[in-house]
């Protein structure tokens, strides 16, 4: 047993180095906007016309349960936003 618990380690350690990389550097999950989100529904009428590309976008709201949602946007060449990530703020005592 005593052999092979190294073995073990090593091979485990190997399987995480060799797993996927994410598809995306920084952030690796693809979101999708939920209703309140600026993109909800589509893209924003108007154009980010003065701001420049890769500026980040904050945005807050709260959804239809009254937690506090606060998401990021970053804008993209063609104007458009990105959303890069979304952090739900839960209440402990309302929120089971």
């Amino acid at each position: 047993m005593r052999t092979a618990l190294p073995a073990i380690l090593t091979a485990l350690m190997l399987a995480a180095c060799t797993s996927a990389a994410p598809p995306s550097v920084g952030y690796s999950r693809n979101l999708e906007p939920i209703p309140g989100s600026i993109t909800y529904g589509g893209q924003p009428r108007t154009k980010l016309t003065k701001a420049p590309v890769g500026s980040i976008v904050p945005h807050r709201f709260r959804d239809k349960f009254g937690r506090q949602v606060s998401e990021t946007y970053v804008i993209e060449p063609d104007r458009s936003l990105r959303l890069i990530s979304r952090r739900i703020d839960y209440d402990l005592v309302t929120d089971r």
